[in-house]
């Protein structure tokens, strides 16, 4: 029977590669709680500071799964206590176009997740990263930028094909 995981080169067991951009405010401040608490999530997640959930721009988000991310976590304040008054509500909107998107270029809904965790939620965050991580395990590694190496391929088969249409029309 073949495992979820994947084997790469050095036969290592596969881990999911998480990006995760948190609100300086809320969810970083959890994360830095979750820290001193000693409260232990799993290391797969690589944590980056914004000063707003609103200020993820979504192609910090297309980029990470560009180069290699298997997961991306965003974390904001809960609705109503934004610093910034509005934008974990601009992040709720991208996240829903977003969604969207990535489903069209194949994206499974779980790889792309917004959480509200506020300051004082340390353990929160050690849960949200490590079910993140289970579930991310559970679909196995994206592997866009091969992805991207195909779907390079079979454009240039179709252009081949329409310049050779174009060509008969015109002889």
């Amino acid at each position: 029977m073949l495992s979820n995981l994947s084997q790469n080169t050095t036969n290592e067991k596969w881990e999911p590669k998480i990006v995760a951009f948190f609100c300086n405010w809320c969810t970083y401040t959890a994360a830095d709680l979750a820290g001193v608490s000693r409260l232990k999530h799993a290391p797969n997640a690589r944590i980056i500071r914004v000063m707003c959930s609103g200020r993820v721009d979504p192609q910090f988000i297309l980029d990470a799964f560009a180069k290699g991310a298997d997961g991306v976590l965003i974390g904001g304040c809960h609705p109503g206590d934004c610093h910034y008054m509005e934008g974990n509500y601009k992040a709720l909107r991208r996240m829903r176009l977003l969604h969207r998107m990535m489903y069209d270029m194949g994206i499974e809904k779980d790889r792309f997740r917004l959480e509200w965790i506020s300051a004082s939620e340390g353990e929160k965050v050690r849960t949200v990263i490590n079910d993140m991580v289970e579930k991310i395990r559970a679909l196995g590694p994206l592997g866009l930028p091969k992805r991207f190496v195909e779907w390079d391929k079979e454009m240039e088969s179709f252009e081949e094909r329409v310049l050779g249409k174009e060509e008969a029309v015109h002889a």
